[in-house]
């Protein structure tokens, strides 16, 4: 839309003189209807009061006395200078604000104050500019600047292994699905506290019915919380999510790999010897946690196949399948509901779908799983573990008994 009117204005420009140019912009403003205003401004870019004003002017809203004046076509290049013409330091000292390196200049105005146009005009009267904070916005444009908001890029400490460590993962991940092994994501979401409490974002209700919630968030110890721990199958585009009630440990981590073969996993792959876990590097299935490795071997002992194990290196846990496959999802489905109950949780997990055939299954887990257990070196020496060749410490396998 903004390119045809672009292209008309650019045709009939040198045809029309300043009047003509402001009744044409404002028709076309009224022929696009609503947003036609900055639509035209974008296209054209005359200003909004021109155009508002040739609106005025074609629908004969101007007051009378104005329509008894005789109007003056300002010949081309008439007008008002631009005020980066009239002064010349205007520019430099606006970059000079917005140069990152002032930022550490104790004697920067802006040294404390977040840098909006209205703040850079402050700044810039006070240097003896005579400026608004409208024309700082239109000078920051044609600087080439506009709004940006801040992007999650940096991952913190990165070992020199990590590129290496995801080659690693992708060929494992090929290999076992060549042969028809099973490979899930496994993870644990945000701890939920439940109750009547605001959910962030929205859904469709009646005009003025919002759902009422209460103001504040303090937990309500009666209701407790809820502990999702999800398993997603990467091939079956399947899930599995343990609700959890107590505490998010490597047993519970465990036990919810165990419930997903039993459940899922055993009916989808009968003649699996061997399953590929990819996991984050910390928490209840950390790379070093002993409690895992030994809840592992009981899993391994109860089903019969062989589990091997990937981490992700440290600080990458986003590239996780099971987190924008699975759980962004769940995330989607309860958007603006209060987890009131565990049941609420469990339903909403399980009625979650997406349009390329995700299905997920959850149950209640009431076990309690304790805090402070500690594995002996007995106890881990008897996991049949066999580290990989490439860094072992991420990669391993657990063969049963």
């Amino acid at each position: 839309m903004v390119a045809a009117v672009q292209m008309k204005y650019e045709n009939l420009s040198t045809m029309m003189d300043e009047r003509l140019k402001r009744h044409w912009a404002a028709c076309e403003a009224l022929a696009l209807g609503y947003g036609g205003v900055s639509e035209v401004a974008r296209a054209t870019g005359m200003s909004r009061v021109t155009i508002r004003r040739g609106i005025a002017e074609v629908q004969g809203t101007m007051p009378d006395l104005v329509k008894e004046i005789k109007w003056r076509i300002r010949h081309a290049g008439g007008g008002r200078r631009p005020l980066r013409d009239v002064d010349s330091t205007l520019l430099a000292d606006l970059e000079l604000l917005l140069a990152d390196s002032t930022r550490g200049d104790p004697v920067s105005p802006l040294l404390w104050t977040n840098r909006s146009t209205r703040n850079l005009a402050a700044a810039l009267r006070q240097q003896g500019h005579s400026v608004s904070h409208m024309t700082v916005d239109r000078l920051l444009r044609e600087l080439g600047y506009s709004l940006r908001s801040n992007r999650k890029l940096e991952e913190g400490k990165q070992s020199p292994d990590r590129d290496a460590q995801f080659r690693f993962i992708n060929q494992r991940v090929r290999a076992f699905q060549r042969r028809g092994q099973p490979v899930i994501s496994i993870d644990a979401k945000h701890r939920e506290t439940l109750g009547n409490m605001k959910n962030p974002g929205q859904e469709w209700r009646a005009a003025g019915t919002p759902r009422r919630v209460r103001t504040h968030d303090f937990p309500d110890q009666s209701l407790g919380h809820a502990i999702p721990y999800g398993v997603y199958d990467v091939s079956q585009n399947d899930g599995w999510v343990s609700v959890g009630i107590d505490h998010n440990t490597a047993e519970f981590a465990a036990a919810s790999v165990l419930r997903w073969w039993r459940e899922m996993g055993r009916p989808a792959y009968p003649r699996a010897t061997s399953l590929l876990i990819t996991a984050d590097s910390g928490g209840s299935n950390g790379a070093h946690g002993r409690l895992w490795k030994v809840c592992l071997q009981d899993v391994c002992d109860k089903t019969g196949v062989t589990v091997s194990v990937c981490h992700f290196p440290p600080g990458t846990s986003k590239w996780n399948a099971i987190e924008h496959r699975m759980f962004c999802h769940i995330t989607s489905n309860w958007r603006g509901r209060p987890l009131e109950s565990h049941a609420i949780v469990v339903n909403l997990i399980a009625h979650t779908t997406t349009s390329k055939g995700l299905h997920i299954q959850a149950s209640l887990d009431e076990r309690s799983y304790p805090l402070g257990i500690r594995i002996s070196d007995e106890s881990l020496g008897a996991v049949h573990l066999t580290p990989d060749k490439f860094h072992g410490d991420w990669n391993y396998t657990i063969s049963p008994n």
